[in-house]
């Protein structure tokens, strides 16, 4: 359970405020405090016990190798995800989410080596032998992928689970990955509901400051666990530095030696 300093910092953040009581989604009833001018507020004791949990979980997904696709296409938390995401090498979407992006990834992957391509051509010179009309269309193509897949082209298989910020705006992006039985966590707010995630962290998805918040403790979470990943690795590359100077040493104690 998370300590009363992380939620008075939640509360100071306004992760607490949910939408109007009018728009709510019954469903979000559990994590609901109060109503409050018409408004309801998110219980912060049960939101900093979900971070706790949605941490652990994908902390384990990064220290074993995994992407985690951050989903958020809302004006608010475009920079913040892109920022946060970028910060520990993970993929994100934050311009409009490609229809069949994990359902169809093969095309998507098509989509991203076309990038490679163009960027190869430019490097090998094949691509100022095409005419000024085709360079034009060409340069046009890569900006246009670039802003819509660029941030995913490290992303090489399938993620190993969805973050999204407002799951009601990118209810497709939420629709393909509960197909492919993909992890989702995501900030849900009271207009939402929250029987369509995995990991539910109840907050205000609408305020830059309370995405801000709870995404640092998300992407702090994945650091973490790309630490330890990268630890290990180092622990069994020194293991296997050190097994040959191991079987040298046996080898040398089993040697007999000869009878004068």
């Amino acid at each position: 359970m998370a300590n009363n300093i992380e939620v008075k910092e939640l509360l100071e953040a306004g992760v607490h405020f949910g939408h109007m009581t009018r728009k709510w989604d019954p469903n979000m009833a559990p994590y609901i405090y109060m109503e409050r001018n018409g408004i309801h507020i998110i219980n912060l004791y049960k939101t900093a016990a979900k971070i706790e949990e949605a941490n652990n979980a994908l902390k384990k997904i990064a220290a074993s190798g995994r992407k985690i696709l951050f989903v958020a296409t809302k004006k608010q938390a475009k920079d913040i995800v892109a920022e946060k995401a970028g910060a520990v090498n993970m993929p994100y979407i934050t311009e409009r989410w490609p229809g069949g992006m994990l359902t169809n990834f093969v095309t998507i992957r098509k989509a991203i080596k076309k990038m490679a391509t163009i960027d190869r051509m430019k490097k090998d010179g094949t691509f100022m032998t095409l005419s000024k009309k085709e360079r034009l269309q060409v340069d046009r193509l890569r900006a246009k992928l670039d802003k819509n897949l660029g941030s995913i082209a490290d992303m090489t298989r399938l993620p190993g689970a969805l973050f999204v910020v407002d799951i009601k705006r990118e209810h497709i992006a939420i629709k393909e990955a509960q197909k492919l039985n993909i992890p989702i966590f995501a900030m849900v707010d009271t207009n939402s509901d929250p029987r369509q995630v995995d990991f539910v962290i109840p907050a205000n998805d609408d305020a830059s400051k309370s995405i801000n918040k709870v995404l640092s403790h998300v992407t702090e979470a994945v650091s973490e666990g790309l630490s330890d990943r990268k630890a290990e690795k180092d622990s069994k590359k020194d293991d296997t530095k050190d097994a040959p100077k191991a079987q040298a040493a046996e080898a040398k104690v089993e040697t007999p030696t000869e009878e004068k």
